[in-house]
């Protein structure tokens, strides 16, 4: 069974920051990934590519991930994860069973979701969106109020999604938050 680098020696201390690749990043992924601090997280997900293009964007990815002692999640099925040798899976509908021996994400945005990743076993979940977004145009941000109520229903760390960057991160530790993610407030050109 695949164990990630990091189970051993942090059993429960995940990443921070994280950067969720994206068809809009993935020209400046290789300096984006660079830039990050050492340790950091990355959720692969690049939809946009067929499942061959898809493996060889992937390894390209892990090998620049592995050399900065980066997590690296894939957005699809544990199998898969374990397959392609990532850190973890990222997704709400996995079942602890499944993710066995993987760090298993789930991304939320309301109390129903929340409750799915919670019994589902996941270790963080990704809460959003905190602010607008390009990647939900039009949909309307949680509120501070909103985001300390979902937070609080989450039994493991939260990492915020949405219009994130450092300094708003910052602004929203006191609501109990772990981490932050972002495309864009990651994506450096």
């Amino acid at each position: 069974m695949h164990q990630p680098w990091f189970s051993d020696i942090y059993p429960q201390i995940w990443p921070q920051i994280w950067l969720m690749t994206d068809k809009r990043n993935d020209s400046v992924l290789e300096r984006s990934i660079a830039a990050l601090p050492r340790g950091s997280g990355i959720v692969f997900r690049h939809y946009h590519l067929d499942r061959g293009d898809r493996y060889q964007r992937f390894q390209s990815i892990e090998a620049i991930a592995k050399r900065r002692d980066h997590v690296l999640l894939l957005a699809d099925s544990p199998a898969l994860a374990r397959q392609w040798g990532a850190d973890g899976v990222h997704g709400r509908q996995w079942k602890r069973y499944e993710t066995e021996g993987l760090l298993h994400s789930a991304p939320v945005h309301n109390p129903r979701e929340i409750a799915i990743a919670n019994h589902n076993g996941a270790d963080l979940l990704f809460l959003s969106p905190a602010f607008a977004t390009r990647s939900h145009l039009g949909q309307k941000p949680l509120n501070r109020l909103q985001l300390r109520r979902l937070t609080r229903l989450c039994k493991k760390p939260v990492i915020l999604l949405g219009g994130m960057n450092a300094q708003r991160f910052q602004q929203q530790t006191a609501i109990g938050v772990h981490g932050w993610a972002a495309i864009d407030g990651l994506s450096r050109n």
